[in-house]
């Protein structure tokens, strides 16, 4: 069996490994670096600065506290984005190597079709022909463009400009309140910039629990961030101090925001031009390629997985749902449960969730019981000094099962797993406090949150 993958991000890397795995003779089309956008310019990038920016925090802002005494601390910021580079590269060599040892053709290059059997790849000057029985599109997605006048203007970036800046700006105006927004003023914030949130929505981070986000959002305002809610953004003009943005409130009326920087995270869209997808029949909606339950696309022997395909945009989705295209190609019949996705949010503090939010268990019109535990409870939480969040249950009322966790703290975007895996399992909130927690650590808060949900939490005064 010949497998193509056009795309070597998290999605097509993985699926050209459990392709081989099977036994299938596999060639994966890359026409920039392996490792896709997550590796290069999305989640690794991006979590080695804020790993950088919270150690420098946690000396100027926390050492002292600890009964540490240091002297002038500064930022490197020249060294942080070496750093980063060096993380990217060796993740990148390492799929690199990944590719080699698992005996997949890797191609340079631009991929087209030519036919349902047939890609040309390659270079102008070196094309190559890959025929194929099977071919799995991994072309994964760009940042959204934006109808704004001005958003060509020096100085306006994308996400993947601004993991890329010289210098740390002193003021950022960032339009878009989702999660690469928030982590990018996460990231500036703490090396001194001024940051403003502009958003259209009621609030930031809509797809998670209002409730956990609540404890984030008052440590961002703590720290200086000013949140612009339901406010539109008209046009960017060049000023004498950067960029002004000119904005319409939630009341109708109109303000202005100037920042050297201005950074545009409305979402990303699917990676779909120049595919030839049209002139072989491959079904296409709004850019993103329609495709079945079992990722296969109109035309039989092509599937298409992650971001290209919409959907939840994330690089562990995209992996998933690579495994099992490539396992669909071999003949096998996998399954994927797409209700229990965990996502993270890389602040301080963290964020965390899976399944149901409060409020989309309420609008389905379900019965639902709900536990929530604060971590100023927590010794651990006290212990890091990071008491600000907290641990809630959704749960169903009548069978007690787990329909959705979320977390706002330290380690919450590790702990999620445990929820993950609970709901995998069909577990309900008896499940987890039946199983002996180890302390100190945040991760008994999962289970002091499982008392909550009927009233017997242990270490928090009862309701009155």
């Amino acid at each position: 069996m010949k497998v193509a993958i056009i795309g070597g991000g998290p999605g097509g890397y993985v699926a050209a490994i459990r392709a081989s795995q099977l036994g299938a003779d596999v060639t994966l089309i890359e026409k920039e670096a392996l490792g896709g956008t997550c590796l290069n310019a999305g989640c690794i990038p991006t979590k080695s600065l804020i790993h950088s920016v919270d150690l420098y925090h946690a000396v100027t802002h926390e050492a002292a506290a600890n009964g540490i005494s240091v002297g002038a601390v500064s930022v490197d910021f020249a060294a942080m984005q070496k750093r980063k580079a060096k993380v990217v590269k060796k993740l990148v060599s390492g799929v690199s190597g990944l590719m080699s040892a698992n005996g997949v053709t890797v191609v340079k290059g631009a991929a087209r079709f030519k036919s349902a059997s047939l890609i040309e790849a390659g270079t102008a000057e070196d094309p190559v022909e890959i025929p194929f029985d099977r071919a799995i599109i991994a072309s994964g997605s760009v940042p959204s463009s934006v109808p704004i006048p001005g958003a060509n203007l020096e100085g306006v970036v994308d996400s993947t400009g601004a993991l890329s800046l010289e210098a740390v700006p002193e003021s950022l105006c960032i339009i878009g309140g989702g999660v690469i927004g928030v982590e990018m003023a996460h990231i500036y914030q703490r090396l001194g910039t001024k940051i403003t949130i502009v958003e259209m929505l009621p609030d930031i981070l809509m797809t998670q629990d209002a409730e956990v986000v609540a404890p984030l959002k008052k440590v961002l305002k703590s720290h200086g961030t000013d949140l612009l809610l339901e406010t539109r953004v008209n046009r960017i003009e060049r000023a004498e101090a950067g960029l002004t943005v000119h904005v319409t409130g939630p009341d109708g009326g109109e303000s202005s925001v100037t920042a050297e920087k201005v950074l545009l995270c409305v979402g990303r869209r699917p990676a779909t031009e120049d595919l030839g997808l049209e002139e072989i029949g491959v079904a296409t909606e709004r850019r993103r390629i329609l495709v079945d339950a079992q990722y296969r696309t109109s035309v039989e022997t092509i599937y298409a997985i992650g971001d290209c395909i919409g959907g939840i945009m994330l690089a562990h989705v995209a992996s998933a749902e690579g495994v099992c295209a490539a396992e669909r190609c071999m003949g096998l019949e996998p399954s994927l449960r797409m209700d229990i996705v965990p996502s993270c949010i890389y602040t301080s503090p963290e964020l965390s969730g899976v399944g149901l939010t409060e409020k989309e268990a309420r609008s389905r019109g379900l019965d639902i019981a709900v536990g929530v535990f604060p971590l100023m409870g927590n010794g651990k939480s006290l212990i890091l000094g990071d008491t600000a969040g907290l641990v809630k249950y959704i749960a169903d009322k009548n069978t007690h099962e787990i329909l959705g966790l979320h977390m706002c703290g330290p380690s919450a975007t590790e702990l999620i797993v445990e929820g993950a895996l609970a709901m995998g399992k069909g577990a309900t909130v008896e499940d987890i406090f039946s199983v002996i927690h180890a302390h100190p650590t945040v991760g008994e808060a999962l289970q002091e949150a499982a008392h909550s949900v009927f009233g017997s939490c242990f270490h928090m005064p009862p309701k009155k």
